[in-house]
């Protein structure tokens, strides 16, 4: 329960224009996912999961995996800055790893 009152406390703040896009985070025991959404058109822009993938390492590796993968998505798109939607999660271990990946790969917020 405490989990989605910190998500909407952090959602209630942030919304994704066509300009600046939301770019939303999910983390599961098991798996990661990330998309870049618009929040006035409701369309996800891009999509990236660790689910189907046999990638190998951690999870704070894997989370970098598919940071990298959501930013060369992101530009196929032809998105170049974006809001960062951490959810209910802190901005600290795989969280972090995903958001320096994405950014190393040229995606801006």
């Amino acid at each position: 329960m405490k989990a989605e009152y910190r998500a909407n406390r952090t959602r209630a703040k942030i919304h994704g224009t066509a300009e600046r896009p939301r770019l939303t985070v999910h983390m599961s025991n098991l798996h990661i996912t990330a998309q870049v959404i618009d929040d006035d058109k409701k369309v996800t822009l891009a999509y990236a999961t660790t689910v189907g993938k046999k990638l190998t390492g951690t999870k704070t590796e894997k989370a970098a995996a598919i940071g990298k993968e959501i930013a060369e998505k992101a530009k196929k798109a032809k998105v170049k800055t974006v809001v960062f939607d951490r959810g209910s999660k802190l901005y600290a271990g795989r969280m972090s790893a995903l958001a320096d990946a994405a950014r190393k790969e040229g995606l801006e917020f």
